[in-house]
């Protein structure tokens, strides 16, 4: 996963993690662990990763999955990237 670092520095950056983000792996799990991680905060990571990778994403291509894992959302990233 080339884009992970990004990710979580995108990630650790928008939700203020602090050093917290530092611990991040491709398996560290997001949706219900990290308390910052709200409904807003995630409208908020997909605003970053748009504006940081210039590309747009629709309400449709999100689901509980792209945020289950932080390897999943640098996947989903990587996805947009493709295409």
């Amino acid at each position: 996963m080339q884009h992970l670092e990004a990710v979580r520095n995108i990630l650790g950056d928008v939700l203020n993690l602090g050093e917290r983000k530092h611990t991040l792996t491709a398996s560290s799990v997001l949706l219900g662990n990290i308390p910052e991680l709200d409904s807003m905060a995630v409208v908020n990571v997909i605003t970053a990763l748009e504006e940081y990778f210039d590309f747009s994403v629709d309400d449709d291509e999100i689901s509980a999955q792209t945020f289950e894992t932080l390897g999943n959302l640098a996947l989903f990233v990587e996805h947009k990237l493709s295409h």
